[in-house]
């Protein structure tokens, strides 16, 4: 888990495995979702619904690249970190072991969005430092960037 500032740990349950007898696609996607909960309340006072200054989070797609089969009863750690951040949208990269074995590891993008207005927003200027800080980016250009 090197270069992952934060990570949990999590044990395989029973509601997690498919007809294969493995983890299903839909339980790494809730893996990695219990996992982003956790990141944020960790940078803060924040929540996928509430980042501040109205803004939630919206998540317009996902990546998942499966290494190794994970099953009932495995303990697994989770990392998750932050690897870009723009204006108005951030990326998170998770990696999900089993031991010293690379299992899963995937990005979602999150963008700022006002769930009242119906629209994405610029990162709320405190959330953004947080993220900077835990992760430990350099500050922001001039312009924003």
């Amino acid at each position: 888990m090197q270069d992952f500032g934060f990570v949990m740990p999590y044990r395989v349950r029973v509601a997690d495995i498919n007809y294969g007898g493995h983890v299903s696609n839909a339980a790494v996607l809730n893996y990695f979702q219990d996992a982003r909960i956790a990141y944020l309340a960790a940078l803060g006072p924040y929540s996928e619904l509430d980042i501040g200054n109205s803004c939630g989070l919206i998540m317009p797609e996902s990546h998942v690249r499966y290494h190794a089969e994970m099953f009932l009863g495995d303990d697994v750690q989770i990392g998750v970190r932050a690897i870009k951040v723009g204006r108005s949208s951030f990326e998170l990269a998770y990696r999900i072991e089993r031991g010293a074995e690379l299992t899963v590891d995937g990005t979602t993008p999150l963008v700022a969005f006002d769930y009242a207005a119906r629209k994405p927003r610029r990162l709320p200027p405190s959330f953004r430092q947080a993220l900077e800080r835990f992760e430990g980016f350099p500050p922001p250009a001039a312009d924003g960037e």
